[in-house]
């Protein structure tokens, strides 16, 4: 036996006194709060791109579920909007591909559907402009719903959408410009 204490201590002792402490709860309950702020802007935007109120929520919910698992990715100090909306982008993604696959499958292994009626999802009093919206390629109407709707900056759009700031504005002008030769506008600023 030595007299060194030092010896008796456990090789990476020294190195457990230096780990980060865990997320104190105040700073647990303001990132609760942050995120809950920013679920009516979510909804808008799976709206936008699923055109379906239950499609859009069950998406949102599956977002919140992804973010919550990997919450431990998220850099205190960043963008908490921008990871949000990238995260329930990627998931629109991977859910619409999943979802062509299926119909895929189906297809090849169902007999022809037989009649069934087309529901209607929107309702006859839908406006012109949701409307005109709605026949904008989606990473138009993408670039018009993140930045016009909710508010984004090029920078967190382009963040979200995975591309230059270049392709946004360029994506946004086309839009703009898209929606006034469909509303007769004569310029975008009149819409």
């Amino acid at each position: 036996m030595t007299d060194n204490p030092a010896a008796t201590e456990p090789p990476n002792a020294g190195e457990q006194a230096r780990e980060p402490s865990a997320p104190s709860r105040d700073a647990k309950s303001d990132l609760a709060r942050s995120v809950t702020d920013l679920i009516p802007a979510l909804r808008a935007f799976a709206r936008s791109m699923t055109r379906d109120v239950t499609e859009a929520d069950d998406l949102v919910q599956e977002t919140l579920v992804r973010a919550l698992a990997n919450i431990h990715q998220f850099a205190p100090g960043t963008n908490l909007k921008a990871w949000l909306f990238t995260i329930l982008r990627n998931t629109h993604i991977s859910l619409s591909k999943r979802r062509s696959r299926e119909r895929n499958m189906m297809s090849e292994t169902a007999p022809e559907d037989v009649g069934a009626a087309a529901s209607q999802a929107w309702l006859p009093a839908t406006s012109a402009l949701r409307s005109a919206v709605e026949q904008l390629p989606e990473e138009q109407r993408e670039a018009l719903i993140l930045i016009g709707a909710l508010g984004l900056s090029y920078e967190e759009c382009a963040e979200v959408c995975g591309c230059p700031i270049g392709t946004v504005k360029s994506r946004l002008n086309r839009a703009r410009a898209r929606l006034a030769t469909l509303l007769d506008a004569t310029t975008a600023d009149e819409i």
